[in-house]
């Protein structure tokens, strides 16, 4: 799965590598500890070649919801089923993004059940762009609330010694498929990424707070 992620890029580079359009109301970066239902940077194209970079809620809302909260925090999408869930399937067809993001984060368990922190980022240490599906949500009043949920698939072989799940990395060469501009065919981009593209290292426990903040977050932790 993917439910904490860091982001350091600057709004500019982001559009600039996606030669997207930026939006006014751009999530403050650098962030090293974005949380679900926090705004996420994503990008978002019409089809036709025109992206805009955006931000969103990472926590998709499924239309019939009145509220947010109503149901389950959808944060992520199985690539296995995004296709037949009723909350993802028209998402999964028409509304495809990518969500920009330096690094993610996931747990193991110690032999006391403690919850122990790695920090995963590319192998050359090129942004990440994680496949995701997206939609408008509207409340009683009509107000608009855009929101997307990341798309995951199996862990690669390395990292299932970490977690069972990972998202699904589209690569540079991959992403006018993934956003609608090439054609179809982009269910066959829901893959796990290669063996050699990730690399980790155990952090500190104080990311296990989602009110921590700091570039500390991100740096090597050795016990002791």
């Amino acid at each position: 799965m993917c439910g904490r992620m860091a982001v350091t890029l600057p709004p500019d580079a982001m559009a600039q590598l996606f030669a997207a359009a930026p939006a006014n109301d751009l999530p403050q970066v650098p962030n090293y500890n974005v949380c679900p239902t926090n705004n996420v940077h994503i990008v978002t194209g019409d089809g036709d070649g025109a992206r805009r970079l955006g931000a969103m809620r990472w926590g998709f809302v499924p239309t019939w919801y009145k509220k947010p909260n109503d149901g389950p925090l959808l944060i992520n999408a199985r690539a296995e089923t995004i296709a037949d869930k009723p909350a993802f399937r028209a998402a999964a067809r028409a509304r495809r993004g990518l969500v920009v993001a330096s690094g993610f984060y996931e747990w193991t368990k110690d032999e006391e059940g403690g919850r122990d922190p790695w920090y995963i980022a590319r192998t050359d240490a090129a942004p990440m762009a994680f496949a995701a599906i997206w939609q408008d949500w509207r409340d009683r009043e009509g107000a608009k609330t855009s929101t997307c949920a990341i798309v995951t698939c199996p862990a690669n072989k390395p990292m299932r010694a970490i977690h069972h799940r990972m998202p699904v990395i589209v690569a540079p060469q991959d992403w006018p498929l993934w956003l609608g501009e090439a054609g179809k065919g982009a269910a066959a981009l829901m893959q796990p990424a290669a063996e050699d593209a990730l690399i980790w290292h155990r952090v500190s426990r104080a990311v296990n707070s989602n009110r921590a903040a700091g570039p500390e977050l991100i740096e090597p932790w050795e016990d002791g």
